[in-house]
């Protein structure tokens, strides 16, 4: 059973920083594939970073260059940056294990079966 938890959303004002972290057992897995997604309202959720079992992080074009994701030990963190309004969110974190997701497929959800609950985060001043 993979098991996924997020926490460090929290209310912040435009121009802050925040981490997110993901308690996971995903890294035990030989093979593991995580990621970082957030859902805003009104639009589909979209994946911000991919990080797998060889050590690769990958984010997309949604991080714009503000976040950054990385593993601490048993966690998969997500850095973001000079954080705006049009960020705040539910950000989850996503696992796949045992196999790879198709390569021109990574960054959607529908390549992830395992999900945490979700962390919320706020931008406002």
């Amino acid at each position: 059973q993979v098991t996924l938890a997020e926490s460090g959303g929290s209310s912040v004002e435009p121009g802050g920083s925040l981490t997110l972290a993901c308690a996971t057992n995903a890294f035990g897995y030989y093979i593991h594939c995580l990621a970082w997604f957030r859902q805003i309202e009104g639009k589909p959720r979209e994946c911000l970073a991919v990080f797998d079992s060889d050590r690769k992080a990958t984010t997309t074009d949604a991080a714009m260059g503000r976040f950054s994701v990385s593993r601490d030990r048993g966690n998969l963190t997500l850095q973001m940056n000079d954080l705006n309004p049009e960020d705040s969110g539910v950000y989850y974190c996503a696992a796949r294990v045992n196999t790879w997701p198709k390569r021109s497929r990574r960054f959607w959800t529908s390549e992830y079966p395992h999900w945490g609950q979700g962390t919320h985060v706020t931008v406002s001043s």
